[in-house]
């Protein structure tokens, strides 16, 4: 019995993630928005930062690199989403401070059953998602620091929060809990662990020539929405109010949702009381702030940061930060229902699935599996073989892409992680009918040289590469600049003779990235050595041998 009873959480949250992705298990890709894996993705120099763009994807694009090098991609991308969508409410229903196996499945379902998971499903943003199941291990390991701050603590939390920091994002979300659970006393560790951690993107990311600047209009396009007659703040609490309506699940609309998200609110408020009183308030206010920090977006409060402080770009999507609601919220909730009224907490799991059928079945058919057409792996090939020099552009030089072999569903442009050489694609992006300035300047420069048919190969572009089937424009003068040397249903790829010049855009300098990752690295693998081999066989010993 008592095994039984320890298999329901595990189970539960396993039946949750195959009910969303099932229909995904499998040979394919989902490509979807950002979310884009190629069947080998290769070491760049922009895989570690070293490229021109800000380090918005590192190191996660470099991780994917090396694991798409032993295991193809699209069984990478499986494995990293069915991981992620079944230890999120894993870890949260462990850390309710419950034995209550009603109470853990409770927590379980409301963390994991979320418009958050959702919205940033649909959207592509699996690194997000990571980070998002990470933070309930990453609380409960800074948490037991707080009574027993032994080196195997320490090497927990620095395994627990590795996957989360993939990201610029994810690497501040994740550092924000660690600080709060860990509390003072464990300031100097937990904080020492966030920054070696986030080295390899916050050491490029000070060292490149930008700033990380963005626009008020930027902020205010990426601004919470609501999703509902409650309004963007209602929509905030109940862990949605994402800026893109396309991602929004249609059952959100529903004129119950506020209603229920404002009632749940309330009983987690109940629940506070109990998480107050075992670990204190950091917790909870870290999840008022994530709300708080997420309104603000479309302010002129947040614009103004967006625009003038280093680095503020990392907050126009604002309503991101509402992960630090999710884990109070679904804790709160979960303790609230368990000390109001016990003998309904399992009726009450059903609350977050009914408020949301159309998240199950990857979202009803919103996602699917799908094969990258022949014509990739053969333009791979060309570049990976023809020793011309040069970087490749891709056109229409636009963002996003739209191919019918992927159902018309709107997706990044997949050719700077499927194609073997440094791939410039245009940063722009249009949200609301509304033009983003990029960041990249060398997607600006070859930008430019498009626009007034300049010659590319001042740029270091040594290679075209047209993707067909998919809106935009395509120039012929831009063309008439290579020879055709592949032809395709759906890519033509054009090399560019004669000699090409450099890239001469400003770059950070390699010596201090390499060195940040070498530190992070060994920081994990040291981690996991002290856990897997015997206990104190990395530290010496202090009997002394008889002569």
């Amino acid at each position: 019995m008592g095994t039984a009873r320890r298999l329901v959480l595990p189970g539960v949250c396993l039946g949750m993630a195959l009910a969303v992705l099932l229909p995904l298990l499998g040979r394919g890709f989902v490509l979807s928005y950002d979310m884009v894996f190629a069947p080998r993705q290769d070491l760049l120099p922009d895989s570690v930062g070293l490229g021109s763009a800000l380090p918005r994807s590192v190191p996660a694009d470099a991780v994917v690199g090396l694991l798409t090098t032993v295991v193809p991609g699209d069984i990478v991308q499986q494995l990293i989403l069915l991981a992620t969508l079944f230890a999120g409410p894993l870890g949260a229903g462990l850390l309710v401070p419950s034995t209550s196996p009603a109470v853990r499945v409770l927590a379980a379902v409301t963390y994991g059953w979320s418009a958050y998971v959702a919205e940033r499903l649909f959207m592509g943003h699996w690194v997000y998602l990571l980070t998002y199941a990470c933070l309930p291990w990453i609380a409960r390991a800074a948490l037991a620091l707080r009574t027993d701050a032994t080196a195997r603590r320490v090497a927990v939390l620095v395994l627990v929060s590795a996957p989360a920091v993939l990201t610029p994002t994810g690497g501040l979300t994740a550092a924000a809990v660690a600080l709060v659970c860990g509390g003072p006393r464990r300031l100097p560790v937990t904080a020492a662990m966030a920054v070696v951690l986030n080295a390899p993107w916050w050491v490029p990311a000070i060292a490149h020539p930008g700033a990380g600047l963005s626009t008020s209009d930027a902020a205010a396009a990426f601004g919470p929405r609501a999703e509902g007659w409650g309004g963007a703040t209602v929509s905030l609490l109940g862990l949605g109010g994402i800026w893109n309506s396309e991602v929004t699940p249609a059952s959100r609309g529903n004129p119950l949702v506020p209603v229920l998200v404002i009632g749940m609110v309330g009983v987690a408020l109940i629940g506070f009381r109990e998480i107050h009183r075992r670990w204190g308030p950091g917790l909870i206010v870290l999840g008022l702030a994530g709300v708080l920090l997420a309104a603000l977006g479309g302010t002129p409060v947040l614009g103004w940061v967006v625009e003038n402080v280093p680095g503020g770009g990392l907050l126009r999507d604002s309503q991101k930060w509402v992960a630090w609601w999710a884990l109070p919220f679904a804790l709160g909730f979960a303790l609230g229902v368990g000390k109001a009224a016990k003998g309904i907490v399992i009726g009450a799991a059903i609350i977050p699935i009914a408020m949301m059928p159309d998240l199950a079945w990857a979202g009803w058919g919103r996602l699917q599996a799908v094969e990258y057409p022949d014509d990739w792996a053969r333009v791979r090939h060309v570049l990976e073989t023809d020793p011309h020099p040069g970087d490749v552009v891709t056109l229409p030089f636009q963002t996003f892409r739209r191919f019918g072999w992927n159902g018309d569903r709107t997706q990044l442009d997949p050719a700077p992680r499927a194609l073997p050489r440094t791939t410039v694609i245009d940063d722009t992006l249009v949200v609301g009918g509304r033009a983003l300035a990029g960041e990249d300047p060398r997607a600006a420069a070859v930008r430019a040289r498009l626009t007034d048919g300049g010659d590319l190969r001042h740029e270091g572009i040594g290679w075209i590469l047209v993707e067909h089937g998919t809106p935009g424009r395509v120039q012929q003068a831009v063309l008439d600049q290579g020879r055709r040397v592949y032809h395709g249903e759906w890519l033509d790829l054009y090399r560019v003779d004669g000699p090409i010049e450099p890239d001469r855009t400003e770059k950070p300098p390699a010596a201090p990235v390499i060195a940040a990752d070498a530190i992070a690295l060994a920081t994990v693998t040291l981690s996991l050595l002290w856990l897997a081999l015997p206990a104190g066989s990395l530290r010496p010993s202090r009997r002394r041998t008889r002569e």
